[in-house]
């Protein structure tokens, strides 16, 4: 059928085939990046645990927060260059990959809500999630989404721009992902650490396909505000 060959080329032309290969690095510049992503990442991890301990309403949670986005940032552009990289349309061209993140963050997104409105039912599994949620419940809603969306961008330039380009070539997706995985295990919280796991593996392909960072943002970006906005409905789709 015409409609599941459009997404088997989609799908191929955004996560399966290359653009190009990313070029190779010296040793020295690798090297350097492997020791700055590393310290960048255990910084990063520390901060972003505490950060996520502190209680909702706590005027803390924002610069705390904020400082977990600047961390990631300047250990990204630290660690050596990054690129916005390029994308293969199904035609054959070539576009920047806004379109296809948009498409690829909403099909997470409504993958991660279906799956919500299962949590919503299961209390163990539900109690994390609102202590999460809590911060935006209690806090400024608009003022939580500038820094969901800061977040996101830092974390992408960090785990698909620098750690992706200093782990070895052929273990790059699944390095990124497991340490973008590891970061999040100190919030202590299961869900949040399966949700780095599926959008670091699809961000990381991403960043596999297109050599750059800018469609993983859009990706990032789309569902993670999308969680902070629809998230709090999904689970209570039961009540």
């Amino acid at each position: 059928m015409p409609v599941f060959a459009e997404l088997r080329a989609f799908f191929r032309a955004s996560l399966v085939d290359p653009v190009r290969s990313d070029q190779g690095e010296e040793p020295g510049p690798i090297r350097r990046r492997r020791v700055v992503t590393a310290a960048t990442l255990l910084a990063g991890a520390l901060m972003l645990g505490w950060s996520l301990s502190i209680s909702p309403g706590d005027p803390l949670f924002y610069p705390a927060t904020v400082g977990v986005a600047a961390i990631w940032v300047v250990g990204a552009f630290a660690s050596g260059p990054l690129h916005l990289g390029t994308a293969r349309t199904r035609d054959g061209g070539s576009s920047r990959s806004l379109l296809q993140g948009l498409i690829l963050g909403a099909l997470l997104l409504a993958l991660f809500l279906a799956g919500a409105v299962l949590v919503g039912r299961v209390d163990p599994l539900r109690a994390p999630v609102d202590s999460l949620l809590a911060h935006a419940r209690f806090g400024s809603l608009p003022i939580v989404a500038a820094i969901t969306a800061v977040n996101g961008v830092a974390e992408e330039l960090f785990f698909r721009g620098a750690v992706f380009a200093a782990a070895p070539h052929r273990w790059r997706v699944w390095l990124s992902t497991a340490a973008y995985a590891l970061a999040t295990v100190l919030s202590g919280v299961a869900l949040l650490v399966l949700a780095a796991v599926a959008l670091g593996l699809l961000t990381g392909l991403q960043r596999r396909v297109t050599g750059g960072v800018l469609g993983p943002i859009v990706t990032h970006l789309t569902w993670s505000l999308g969680m902070l906005l629809a998230l709090p409905w999904a689970l209570d789709v039961w009540r």
